[in-house]
């Protein structure tokens, strides 16, 4: 990393040569488990208070009407978008 210029730099570490980074991405998460599989989606984000609220959707297990969704991708990247909804008052999750 060159501070001085803001850019990112490939250092050798056995000699002093360095070469200039084609993309400023250092590390990329890719995560490969669905979302669509309800059962990676974490219940306790009925909590967050940045996720949006919804009155529009009852619960189609306890009939609560509040919940909280949020958009995810189903399977793979290139698929459609799909909105995920969690019931605050059991927690079950819904598409």
């Amino acid at each position: 990393e060159d501070k001085n210029n803001k850019v990112l730099l490939y250092a050798c570490r056995n000699c002093d040569y360095k070469q200039l980074a084609d993309s400023n991405c250092v590390y990329v998460n890719k995560i490969m488990h669905e979302v669509d599989e309800l059962t990676h989606i974490n219940p306790d984000v009925v909590s967050d208070p940045t996720l949006p609220r919804t009155r529009d959707h009852m619960c189609p297990k306890c009939n609560h009407r509040e919940a909280v969704f949020f958009q995810g991708q189903t399977r793979r990247a290139e698929e459609e978008m799909r909105l995920y909804y969690v019931c605050t008052s059991c927690k079950h999750r819904w598409t």
